[in-house]
């Protein structure tokens, strides 16, 4: 069974700073369900809430996908752009 890692990383807690945002590593979620997987953590963001999606390669269809499906709602920023992995907050506004 592949684990999909989703995983918050904590501060101390100081209030001080931004705490890192929860990660969902694509690269993880085996091909046949990763859309449908990654669909599912977008529509579950609450107004204000966000996540890191990292991916293996520039995801430019799956984010049409979810334009499609939200709109304006879900904001997009570019964290990394390769080689290696791709890195986007996602945010529902």
């Amino acid at each position: 069974m592949t684990e999909l890692n989703l995983t918050a990383k904590s501060g101390c807690g100081c209030g001080g700073h931004d705490e890192s945002l929860p990660e969902l590593d694509a690269r993880v979620i085996p091909h046949a369900v990763r859309h449908a997987a990654i669909h599912g953590v977008v529509d579950s963001l609450q107004t204000g809430s966000a996540f890191v999606l990292v991916a293996p390669h520039d995801p430019v269809p799956l984010l049409r996908q979810i334009n499609d499906r939200h709109g304006d709602n879900i904001a997009v920023s570019y964290v990394q752009e390769g080689p290696e992995a791709w890195k986007l907050k996602l945010a529902r506004v």
